[in-house]
């Protein structure tokens, strides 16, 4: 299992070295080299860590970050499920890495390692990124062995009735539900069509067939809300999807979730709730900036109520649904071709 990652502790200079490698990422800031080194290093590195810092703080527990505790979790939860697999953690970024989960596989005696990102929906700045990195991680550990990654699972049956079942408990509380997505710049979605003239080229590009949809992040996200709006029964005007945690001045995906948050309490919405179907574990974007930057905005609009309905973590219908999701991937007759080998 792989997941995005977390600082070690709440603090400035933990934050600073976690920051570094993620924000220089090129699939997180896809600019040439130079311009993203200024642009880190001359801009966000000497500010943002002291921001971010104060933030992991208002969320950090007892026993330590909540993404990294909920994953261990959930990776604790699947194990029973397989008895006879061995399974680890890796982080993209911070610790546990990836060349760490690899290294325990291999003392476990693998031959064949499958890789389940910890994200449902494809993104170069996510899905890609951990290939590129696992790439790398395979080479610096000296595995020899076989290598699959497995794909996004945005609307498979089993993660959209697990993503519906979590949420269900809170619509009777609820006047409206918003799905919060993370966003990405628009340009992504350019960049990994493969077709180069769908995407954000013809009027509702999300709403025609394409091959360009398997790597689109924009209607995968779409077709993950309308699947689970469909399974909870809600009509169109009791629920609505945006984009969250965008960096920079460029053009992200709209509409934006802050505005969006603004504005239901500007109409009048007193109960909302809030998923967050992009993250499997609550985290930082999840509990800091949904459950309380825009709780207090949306108190401030004149809402009254709101709820951050909890991601999947290792809810045990979840539990069960992923360890079919992974299994199936194990078993298919024909699988894909391997990253590596």
């Amino acid at each position: 299992m792989v997941n995005l990652g977390t600082p070690d502790a709440p603090t400035v200079a933990a934050v600073r070295r976690y920051l570094a490698p993620f924000l220089m990422d090129r699939y997180v800031i896809d600019v040439p080299t130079w311009v993203r080194a200024l642009l880190v290093y001359g801009v966000i590195l000497p500010f943002r860590p002291r921001r971010s810092a104060h933030a992991y703080q208002r969320i950090w527990t007892s026993e330590g970050s909540p993404l990294l505790l909920n994953s261990q979790r959930l990776l604790a939860a699947l194990q029973p499920y397989f008895d006879d697999v061995p399974m680890a953690l890796g982080m993209r970024y911070g610790n546990p890495s990836i060349a760490h989960g690899i290294r325990q596989l291999q003392k476990s005696g693998c031959d064949r390692i499958i890789v389940c990102p910890m994200y449902p929906h494809y993104a170069m700045s996510t899905t890609t990124t951990v290939g590129v990195a696992l790439h790398e991680a395979i080479r610096t550990v000296g595995f020899e062995g076989s290598y699959y990654v497995m794909p996004p699972f945005y609307h498979h049956p089993l993660y959209v009735a697990a993503l519906a079942h979590s949420i269900a408990p809170y619509i009777p509380s609820t006047e409206y539900v918003l799905f919060s997505y993370h966003g990405i710049p628009v340009r992504h979605l350019k960049k990994t069509d493969p077709t180069h003239y769908h995407c954000q080229q013809i009027d509702g590009c999300c709403d025609h067939p394409s091959p360009a949809h398997a790597t689109c992040y924009r209607h995968q996200c779409l077709t993950t809300t309308l699947e689970t709006a469909t399974q909870l029964g809600l009509s169109p005007s009791h629920y609505g999807m945006s984009f969250q945690s965008r960096l920079g001045k460029d053009k992200w995906l709209e509409p934006y979730t802050d505005a969006t948050v603004a504005q239901l309490g500007q109409l009048g919405i007193k109960r909302l709730g809030v998923v967050c179907p992009a993250f499997l574990s609550d985290c930082l974007e999840t509990l800091e900036e949904i459950g309380m930057e825009a709780q207090d905005e949306f108190k401030a609009m004149g809402g009254e109520t709101f709820t951050l309905i909890p991601c999947l973590n290792d809810q045990p219908h979840w539990v069960v649904a992923l360890h079919h999701i992974i299994r199936e991937f194990m078993d298919h007759p024909n699988p894909p071709i391997p990253v590596g080998s």
